[in-house]
């Protein structure tokens, strides 16, 4: 069962016992670190910059899932393509 933005931000302030201000700050900082890696994989898996730019940008790590999740998704369609 999904809980609704404002009941996830209430238990996050109880559970950790954070501030409201503390908590928005984490909130945002984690959401904007997560939207720049998306777009950096983005650019890199659509040929825009190249493996190493991204690597030294998001991590190799990231860079891998991002491979390891392109090649699934070709894979899949691959195998739709045939059957």
């Amino acid at each position: 069962m999904e809980q609704s933005t404002a009941g996830v931000l209430e238990r996050l302030l109880i559970e950790t016992q954070q501030t409201e201000p503390e908590l928005m700050a984490l909130v945002f900082r984690t959401g904007l670190r997560q939207v720049w890696r998306e777009h950096v994989l983005g650019r890199y898996l659509r040929g825009e910059i190249e493996r190493e730019e991204a690597a030294e940008t998001v991590g190799l790590d990231w860079v891998e899932l991002a491979e390891r999740q392109r090649d699934a998704a070709l894979d899949d369609v691959d195998w739709a393509l045939v059957a």
